[in-house]
């Protein structure tokens, strides 16, 4: 048989990770929804031509293709996968937005697909978990200001290390690369968006290369950048900088408004960090990375911002904020470190044990009883020695092995043995579905 090699860059997890992965969406979905987002899914395809004008995505875009395409049928290549869930969203909303109400609330949970070089925590196929609020015509802050407040009580109900929202505000960037001079103001966010891959003396080469920065600019530049602060004091440090700017101002005030939310809300979650750009040319107010203690150099595994000239078409225009979860990177990042699992890797609370095969009608039976009462219950699969099925049960992480001669079900971790009625017995709360825990 000729042997399999993995494809890298393609997770597919073991199925004790798929159980831990399941409890936390279902976390992040119940939070999503108790913040009143609806639910929605778009096609895995858009039309390259929107895939390719939303910044620096054209060489991680997968292009679809008909193995045997017709000589006289469309060009499939015309058709790429989504690299993210904002793009696609945002051409949502234009198709439908004679049926939504605005301002538009949804959550998405869904796969994506980028054609960057695999490595720890960056995969080609993963699943984000998008929160987006869009509005007609405006769109006001504190939707900006809710957004890591979402994330904040999502991720922190986790057995997961601590997370730490990284904010910065577009305009206070643009504003300042104006108040100093720098004529391409998109060119010095991209530069700086580059700081901690090429650090201070590659992004000031950069800078001077691609935004026509001057020496003294670029160290500016590099000035801002280095301010970072949990609460407002970040302003006084941008003002002793000594550039003025009517934008600057502007987003000065927004930012002030989130950290300070943020700090109400969930204090440490949120810090004023200016050197965060984020490198998608839609953005343009706050932006958002998130950080997981004792994971930091792997990057962002949350991230998002303001947009307001994504959804527009003609006079139509719908602007808005998401953050996304990097679900897939940061599981990757938890289960590759042996922090976080499940507590068994099967659904299963109870094992029927088998007697013999003439007792499996039976056997259903009691395991039906347990299913109707919400307890995941299967029969052994052959009959054997009691012991042997036991050791079936505990390999699996099975709990509970239910004896139907005797109607008597044992706890197999303490050696419990109890007379039980499969129309009555309930195990613990905590027995009754796989829990999540850190650690391995």
């Amino acid at each position: 048989m000729t042997k399999i090699a993995p494809l890298s860059g393609f997770p597919e997890w073991l199925p004790g990770q798929r159980i831990a992965e399941l409890a936390v969406l279902d976390r992040i979905r119940a939070t999503f929804e108790l913040y009143g987002f609806a639910p929605l899914e778009t096609r895995a395809v858009e039309p390259l031509d929107q895939l390719l004008r939303k910044g620096e995505t054209s060489k991680e875009v997968y292009v679809l293709r008909r193995l045997h395409a017709a000589d006289d049928g469309p060009a499939d290549d015309a058709l790429g996968l989504h690299f993210d869930l904002t793009v696609p969203f945002a051409r949502y909303v234009l198709e439908n937005a004679g049926k939504l109400q605005f301002p538009f609330r949804r959550y998405q949970i869904q796969r994506a697909w980028r054609g960057e070089r695999p490595q720890e925590g960056r995969y080609r196929e993963f699943t984000q978990a998008d929160i987006d609020v869009v509005d007609r015509d405006t769109l006001p802050l504190h939707y900006e200001v809710e957004m890591p407040l979402v994330v904040g009580d999502a991720l922190g109900g986790l057995p997961i290390p601590p997370i730490r929202i990284l904010v910065n505000n577009r305009k206070l960037c643009e504003g300042y690369y104006r108040g100093l001079g720098i004529g391409d103001p998109e060119a010095a966010l991209r530069a700086i968006d580059k700081l901690d891959k090429i650090g201070p003396a590659g992004v000031a080469a950069l800078l001077t290369e691609t935004a026509g920065a001057t020496e003294a600019q670029a160290k500016a530049c590099l000035a801002l950048a280095e301010i970072s602060a949990p609460d407002g004091s970040f302003v006084d440090a941008v003002r002793a900088l000594g550039v003025t700017d009517p934008l600057l101002d502007e987003g000065l005030a927004e930012l002030v408004r989130v950290v300070e939310a943020a700090a109400a809300h969930a204090p440490g979650l949120v810090v004023a960090d200016l050197r965060i750009a984020r490198g998608l040319d839609y953005y343009t107010g706050t932006v958002y990375e998130t950080l997981m203690q004792g994971y930091e150099r792997f990057g962002s595994v949350c991230s998002g911002g303001r947009y307001d000239n994504l959804a527009t078409s003609g006079t139509d225009r719908f602007p808005g904020v998401g953050i996304s979860i990097g679900v897939t990177r940061m599981l990757g990042l938890l289960f590759g470190a042996g922090a976080l699992s499940a507590s068994r890797p099967v659904p299963t609370c109870v094992l029927v044990a088998l007697p013999d095969e003439d007792s499996r009608p039976e056997c259903d039976r009691v395991a039906a009883a347990l299913r109707q009462r919400g307890i995941p219950t299967e029969v052994a699969p052959t009959p054997a020695k009691y012991g042997k099925q036991i050791r079936f049960a505990e390999r699996r992480g099975i709990p509970y092995v239910w004896f139907p001669d005797a109607r008597e079900v044992k706890d197999i971790r303490s050696g419990d043995q109890v007379t039980a009625d499969p129309g009555a017995w309930t195990p613990p709360a905590d027995d009754l579905r796989p829990q999540l825990l850190s650690g391995s």
